[in-house]
């Protein structure tokens, strides 16, 4: 009877040693934003379904620039927009906190690594950046009307403007001019060089450019990745992939690198 009370006892204590093990690894919890006039079942809904097989809380979000809503808010709302889904998986259970993003939300993605509290950056193949010599040629003469239609007291009033695209050209935008000011400003929230350049140093970046993005794209990506503040686990990723197809050729790297970032200590910048 001592005998095998000592073997049960022994058992318990190992198991108990494996759950508690397991309740104490730290649950990522990621925010997923898609690209431009895209949505959350488009190109990144492969990426949003492995990540929650994996056991990540997981939201995938469809911010203001997605087709169906076309800038129906600001960058503020958006960014609490994206607060509150961080709250969420919070409360879901999440102990580690990444803010992704594709394309456009990508560059958001970026910005937000210097406004929120958060464990982590997914950059992935960013682009809109809206201080580039090309976006200010295209969107010149919409961000002076805006600037013109805000300064007679009109920034409520619903008006036409254009977004731009690089492999699809302009197309019309229909906001607010205080909205559109919002995220077409050369010197606002989607200057990416100025948003990488003010992320929190303590927070890492996985930056995903992939092999056959945009050529443009490719040719800033030593620029844009160089800007970044340096920390030990900010990382260079450059998939097998085109521009569209990132999302999903990047969800191993990811997971590998969200999980890395989760149960590392903490680190401090270089």
């Amino acid at each position: 009877m001592p005998r095998c009370f000592l073997g049960c006892a022994l058992l318990l204590a190992f198991f108990s040693f494996g759950v508690a093990a397991e309740a104490s690894r730290a649950k990522p919890g990621i925010v997923i934003m898609h690209g431009k006039g895209g949505s959350p079942t488009r190109l990144v809904s492969e990426l949003a379904a492995f990540l929650e097989q994996k056991g990540y809380a997981v939201a995938n979000l469809e911010m203001p620039w997605s087709g169906r809503r076309d800038y129906d808010a600001d960058v503020a709302a958006a960014e609490k927009e994206v607060e509150a889904a961080l709250a969420d998986l919070r409360g879901r259970g999440a102990t580690k906190l990444f803010v992704a993003g594709h394309s456009q939300g990508g560059v958001f993605a970026l910005y937000l690594g210097g406004r929120l509290a958060i464990d982590g950056v997914i950059a992935i193949a960013p682009g809109g950046n809206v201080a580039n010599a090309l976006f200010r040629e295209k969107l010149g003469e919409s961000v002076a009307l805006a600037r013109k239609l805000v300064s007679e007291g009109k920034s409520g009033e619903r008006t036409q403007f254009l977004d731009f695209e690089g492999s699809r050209g302009t197309s019309p935008v229909f906001t607010t001019p205080a909205i559109y000011l919002s995220w077409f400003d050369p010197e606002g929230a989607m200057n990416q060089l100025a948003s990488t350049r003010r992320i929190d140093p303590k927070v890492p970046v996985l930056f995903i450019v992939p092999t056959r993005d945009y050529p443009g794209l490719i040719r800033v990506k030593s620029a844009m990745f160089d800007a970044l503040p340096r920390h030990p686990l900010t990382r260079l990723y450059e998939p097998d992939a085109d521009h569209r197809g990132a999302p999903y050729a990047a969800r191993e790297e990811i997971a590998r690198w969200t999980d890395g970032v989760a149960s590392a200590p903490t680190a401090s910048p270089r």
